[in-house]
């Protein structure tokens, strides 16, 4: 994935490279926040344009905590620790996994390889009614 500017980024999917617009509830500044090797969920609007709703960040795990929690490192933010979603599978330090702010439950989570949870977000989205902002593409 790599950001072309606040409102695009170019993902890969099915074996080529796609734009896509990004939701208006992707907060900005986008070329900030979102960079190569981050993976990105995309729906689809009712108009057919598809849009990246949810992303999350591209991190490197650094162990594991007493509690079950794994401290991570991630360029942005830097060190953090999360709560291991249900599918995440213990990883070594050096190992990548993916880390993900605002999903409920706790301040971050961390999934390992691409087991992302897209039915959470899915649900973050319905229940809070935040598709039609999601889809808004003129903000």
């Amino acid at each position: 994935m790599r950001v072309n500017d606040e409102r695009t980024c170019d993902i890969w999917r099915d074996g080529a490279v796609d734009a896509v617009q990004f939701a208006a509830t992707l907060p900005s500044p986008r070329t900030e926040r979102v960079s190569p090797g981050h993976l990105v969920a995309v729906a689809t609007a009712p108009d057919g344009t598809d849009v990246a709703v949810w992303r999350w960040y591209d991190a490197v795990v650094l162990g594991d905590e007493a509690d079950g929690s794994v401290r991570l490192w991630e360029p942005a933010h830097g060190e953090v620790v999360a709560r291991p979603r249900a599918s995440y599978q213990k990883q070594l330090p050096g190992s990548r996994a993916y880390a993900s702010a605002g999903l409920p439950g706790a301040e971050w989570w961390v999934v390992g390889g691409t087991d992302v949870e897209l039915a959470e977000v899915a649900a973050l989205y319905t229940e809070h009614n935040l598709w039609p902002t999601a889809f808004d593409l003129h903000s």
